[in-house]
Order: structure tokens, then sequence, then C-alpha cells
């Protein structure tokens, strides 16, 4: 490092400490592990820069005593070595006598450094980088000990270490609390959004709007129920014309009382469900729209068929409340799935299945890719007329309907599903048509607000994290605090520390003295 003060020096880890490595994993039995024993302090068990031991990773007292060597003491620094390069934490008292597991290396810092200063350092943005590049393992990455130990350590005089520390642990600790505070109007964000999403379609956000229409004695309009009558018009309507375009394929004609195959939508079960808003009515998701299932990966098709690839929708890209499309991947299928299942704008996404939590979550296609269509894990309903929204449906879908899916879902070992008809049976409220427009219009206005607030908030966070490494590159650079001239510069003291470890070594022991024979 260059450009550091005067009164410091770069010196290798080596020069300042001793490392020692946990037991190997051979070294310990299961017959050795005990619960609420004395704990081992592997990689996980470091959390901002405190270890946080698990009563499932400790050993017997007696094990214990034979890897005395291992055992943790004030002023060690334990580290990671395998895995997240960076999680380390000082012994300050109460972990002494534990023991380092066999994923963690234990630097013992010798007198010209702090273990605070130390812990500090290694776990600075820069160290980081530097042993996540000497790091070897393809699956898990494992910390070369001789790069740790050939790490260039910016040393300040001893008295400026203490200084520094100080500075760090006070600007850090005000850091901290105001990262808190940002958590905290993050989460109270999100429970705001939720709450205005239930509004909305519960139609307590509109509750003024609705007064106000009554109050000024306008004209009635179409209510939610003669909606659902016009769209059950239009859904038979459809059913009508397709049927009459599948016989025109074959070259046939309708014949007989074909119209009475109309397969009737399924009904809701609304017995349990809330009391709407005036001019409001419950429908199954069946009576709004046209349900589909999509491609399933690696299905057969019959000799001779043509496939082309065709970018699809996977479950990972329906999110709760908003697509991810980062990554489009791509599945061959015949020109009739193409035709049958391409997205087109508007079209509501659930997804069938996943963790339980997953469930029926969606969100609305606008057409953001083209030529897309879905898997069969994602099902698509297309509204049978434009005035069903299709965004309060789907914000219907992720509040209500993350509780209703979760009860209605199965569950297997692995893997929770719905199917076809319990989405079909899915209950939605309908609002009338000019009552949706006033919800989405007041929803926009909300969201818009809400999205400028979080995204405050999450550039807030962001500054605090480049606040963070600032920080630590002025304290290890000489910039944080100011020097003293009165300081012992790092280099006399480091040499001082190495000529009395030299009078030690070369001083010879000293015999005990016998004890003399009585007269």
């Amino acid at each position: 490092m260059s450009g550091l003060p005067a009164s410091w020096i770069t010196v290798p880890l080596c020069d300042l400490g001793t490392l020692r490595t946990g037991p190997f994993g051979s070294t310990l039995h299961q017959a050795d592990y005990v619960d609420d024993g004395i704990p081992l302090v592997n990689p996980m068990h470091i959390v901002n820069a405190r270890i946080e031991p698990s009563s499932k990773h400790c050993v017997s007292a007696a094990t214990a005593l034979r890897l005395a060597d291992f055992r943790l003491a004030v002023g060690d620094v334990v580290i990671g070595r395998r895995g997240e390069m960076g999680r380390c934490a000082e012994v300050r008292g109460r972990e002494t006598g534990w023991l380092c597991g066999t994923g963690s290396l234990i630097v013992r810092p010798n007198d010209a450094l702090c273990p605070t200063y130390l812990q500090r350092f290694l776990s600075s943005d820069s160290v980081v980088a530097y042993l996540l590049g000497e790091a070897v393992g393809s699956t898990m990455s494992n910390l070369n000990q001789q790069m740790l130990l050939d790490l260039q350590v910016p040393l300040a005089p001893k008295r400026e270490q203490v200084r520094i520390i100080d500075q760090i642990e006070e600007l850090l600790s005000d850091l901290d609390a105001g990262v808190a505070e940002l958590r905290a109007a993050q989460a109270k964000l999100k429970l705001y959004r939720q709450a205005l999403l239930k509004a909305a379609v519960t139609g307590e956000l509109t509750a003024t709007w609705r007064e106000g229409r009554r109050t000024k004695a306008l004209a009635r309009v179409e209510t939610g129920a003669q909606l659902l009558a016009r769209v059950a018009g239009e859904r038979r309507l459809q059913w009508e014309r397709q049927q009459i375009r599948r016989l025109a394929v074959q070259g046939r004609q309708p014949a007989g009382d074909w119209r009475s195959r109309y397969p009737v939508p399924v009904e809701a079960d609304t017995s349990e469900l809330p009391a709407l808003p005036e001019c409001w009515v419950w429908a199954s998701l069946d009576m709004l729209g046209e349900i589909a299932s999509g491609v399933a990966k690696g299905s057969k098709v019959e000799p001779g068929v043509a496939l082309r690839e065709v970018a699809y929708l996977r479950v990972a890209n329906v999110q709760r409340g908003f697509l991810d499309l980062s990554e489009i991947k791509m599945i061959p299928a015949t020109e009739r799935d193409i035709a049958d299942l391409t997205l087109q704008p508007g079209d509501l996404l659930f997804n069938e299945g996943g963790d339980r939590d997953k469930l029926g979550r969606g969100w609305v296609w606008r057409g953001e890719v083209k030529e897309c269509i879905h898997q069969n894990h994602v099902f698509r309903m297309r509204p049978f007329v434009p005035e069903v929204l299709p965004e309060l449906v789907s914000h219907h879908g992720n509040t209500f309907g993350k509780e209703w899916f979760q009860r209605a879902g199965k569950q297997t070992t692995n893997l929770a599903s719905i199917n076809m008809t319990m989405l079909r049976s899915f209950p939605v409220p309908v609002a009338p048509p000019e009552e949706q427009l006033a919800i989405r219009e007041a929803l926009s206005v909300c969201l818009s607000a809400l999205d400028e607030q979080e995204a405050a908030v999450d550039v807030s966070l962001l500054q605090s994290e480049a606040q963070r490494k600032n920080i630590l590159k002025a304290a290890f650079s000489g910039q944080l605090v100011p020097q003293d001239p009165n300081d012992e510069p790092a280099s006399v003291l480091l040499e001082r520390i190495r000529a009395e470890r030299a009078t030690r070594t070369a001083a010879p022991a000293r015999r005990p003295r016998r004890a003399r024979e009585p007269a």
C-alpha cells in the first residue's frame, strides 16, 4: 500500500502473529459430538463479526480436553477458511475455551497488533476481494493459508490503532442505527403496500368515491352483477366460435343440439367470504376468463411434426406482483402449441406449484417478449371482456389469494401445487366497470408514491453500505484519525517486539534448583 503515514509500515501477517487451523475432520468422530457441549466454531457460526454458536455443533468435555490445542483464547481472531470469505470475529471472553472448527482458522496476533484492528482489517472490502481471488476450489472456496500469511497488513502505531478502533466503532454504531431505521421503514412500506392492495380489491380504497357518487344522485351505471351477466354472454359466444372453428378444420358443420354441450362455469364457494360493497359481486375465475395450462418440457410429439424454439415463461419468471424477465429460456414447441399458448397483453399468470408460499402468485403479461408461451407449471387466464381489469384480479390473487391457495393447495413431500379445478373455483370480487377504473387510478397514484419512497430507502441503504466500506478504507490508509508525533512508530514497535522475542529464544532454560539433602 502506498501513501501511508510516515509512522506506519506494511508487514506480512506472518510477522504479526501465528496461524492455527481447526482440527481435521478425521480427528472428530460421531461419538465426540454432543448437544449443548463445548461449541465448535465454523464459518456458519460467525455472523456480523460475532460468534453465534449452535447447540448442535458441540463436542464433549473429554473431546475438548483432547483437542486443547484448538481452544480459543481472548484476543484470538477466528476466520472462516471455507465458503464465504470475510467471516471473522474477535474472541472477547465468553468464547474462551470454545474450539476452532474444521472450517475455521485461528489468527493469534502478537503485541504489535490490536485484535479488533486485525478483525476489522480482515473483514474489509479489499481484503475480502484478495482472499476470494486467492481461494481455491470449484464448488466451495477454500482459503489458501499461505496467502493469508503473506497478506500485507498496514500497521499503525499501537496507540493510533486504539484511536482508529474507537472511531470505527463510533461511526459504524451510528451507521448501524441508521440502517436499522431504514430497515424498519422498508418493512413498514412493505406492510403498507399489502394493506393498500387489500383496500383496493375490497372496496375500502374507493369508499369515499362511492359515497360521492351516491350523494350526487348520478345516473346508475353498470353494476358488478350486470357486468358479470355480460361476461357470461361473451363466454358462451367465444365457446361457440371455437366449436365452429374446430369443426371447420375437420371439414364438418355443427349438427344437432351442439350448443347444449356448453361447459357451465365452475361456481365459487362464497359461504365464508366477506360481504362486498354495494354493486359488487363474487364470481369464480372460471366465469371471468379462459384458463389454460402450458406446454410441458420434454413432451412427446408425433413423428414428422416440426418443432420450433420459442421463448417461454417458467415459475421463476412469475413473481408476486411483477415478472422477473432477467432470464428467459427457450423451449421447442409445435406450431399448434405456439399458436394456442402465445401470451397476449392482458393475460393473467398464476403459478401452479413449488414452495407453498409460491402457490397462485402471479402478475399480468404486457407483451414484454415477442412470441412467448408458458410452461405447464404456469396457468394463464385471459379475461373475456376488457372491462374485467386484469391487474385488479391479480392484486386480489396476490393478497386474499395467497392464503386461499395455501389452504386449497395439495402438499407432497417436497412440492405444493394447485390444479386447474382449484384455480377455476378461485373467488374474485367484481366491481362495477366505472369503479374498477377509479380503483386503478387511485391505486396508480398511491403505488407511484410508494415506489418513490421504497426507491429512496434502497438508495440510502446502498449509500450506507458504501459509507461502511469508505470508513474501513480510510481507517487502514491512515485517513480516519490524525497522527500523533508522540506515538511510537510501528517500525520501532515491531523491531522491539522482535528483539524481545529473540532474547527469549536465546536465553538458556533455567534448571530447577535441587533440594538440599538434610544433614
